[in-house]
């Protein structure tokens, strides 16, 4: 009888960590290669994380994809064209790798569209994009991929969307805000762009969201606290953003702190801190949990091999 209480305490610890306002962080396997500035995308239930920069700044052709069931990563085939800054998105069975930099640096913006399917073990080259740039961000949404923003030598506001069968680009309304260094994700099929930067701020709080029934561009309310080499997810009616660089107040120089914004009631909150606040990473979302694989552990160069995953709250309502 007297091993009772201690079963209840138990039971209520549980219920309080799973009721917890803020969410759920886990530390998962680390890569096998440190990265930041790299694209991340979820294809077939595994997470690839692909190209970036390493510890010493040199351009990565390297990719490798994590199964949660095994909590392990292994590497693919390298990517035909080393780019660090790319947007990674999956579509249709395949990864699609589009634009970067080729380095040194943020040097040699490029156009090319790199394709990895799975199935073959191998990349393929596509259409390549419009114009090339890196920094950019890209999302899926009902069988086309739409490119929005990065920069070549300023940062840019340009929409392009891909149709696969076609092999073929067309030009979009471009964003209100041109920037690079920002985050995107489709939900309810509408495109958001979060975040980033450009000449005018090295951190941008702009949100806004594209239509492409009416191929318009609407502006909604700006991020409290503007960041930019963030990672951007949605989930559950929130579109949420953790990690970036530019917070003043952070020795790092990093941002910890996860802001959620609410599609329905047009809002923002703020939830708790990630346990390694990173920029130059990515997010990938499987199930309820969001993985965040990659970044720099300081402003600048700082890569590391960090594989956290959040769980978040229900999204919150009034």
């Amino acid at each position: 009888m007297r091993g009772i209480p201690w079963v209840w305490a138990g039971l209520l610890w549980a219920l309080w960590v799973v009721g917890q306002p803020e969410g759920r962080w886990e530390c998962l396997a680390p890569l096998s290669t440190a990265r930041q500035e790299v694209g991340v995308a979820v294809l077939g239930g595994r997470i690839y994380a692909v190209g970036g920069f390493n510890r010493f700044g040199f351009t990565l052709a390297s990719a490798e994809v994590y199964d949660p069931r095994t909590n392990r990563w292994e590497r693919i085939p390298d990517l035909p064209v080393a780019v660090n800054h790319p947007a990674a998105v999956a579509l249709e069975g395949r990864l699609y790798v589009l634009g970067g930099y080729r380095g040194p640096g943020l040097t040699r913006p490029t156009d090319r569209v790199q394709v990895y399917d799975p199935a073959e073990h191998r990349w393929r080259q596509v259409a390549p994009l419009p114009a090339p740039r890196g920094a950019l961000a890209a999302v899926a949404l009902d069988g086309r991929i739409y490119a929005v923003g990065g920069a070549r030598g300023r940062a840019v506001g340009e929409l392009s969307v891909y149709d696969p069968r076609a092999d073929r680009w067309r030009v979009g309304s471009p964003m209100p805000t041109p920037r690079d260094h920002l985050g995107a994700v489709a939900v309810g099929g509408r495109v958001y762009a979060v975040g980033g930067r450009n000449r005018q701020a090295f951190t941008l709080g702009a949100l806004e969201a594209y239509d492409p029934t009416t191929d318009r561009w609407a502006v909604l309310p700006s991020m409290p606290r503007g960041r930019s080499g963030h990672a951007v997810a949605a989930l559950g009616g929130c579109v949420y953003v953790l990690g970036g660089e530019g917070n003043p107040a952070a020795p790092s120089g990093n941002f910890a702190r996860v802001e959620a914004y609410v599609i329905a009631e047009a809002r923002w909150v703020g939830l708790g801190a990630m346990p390694t606040p990173r920029h130059g990473l990515g997010a990938a979302v499987l199930g309820e949990r969001i993985y965040l694989p990659a970044g720099a552990v300081r402003q600048g160069l700082g890569a590391s091999a960090v594989l956290e995953a959040y769980t978040p709250p229900p999204c919150p309502t009034r």
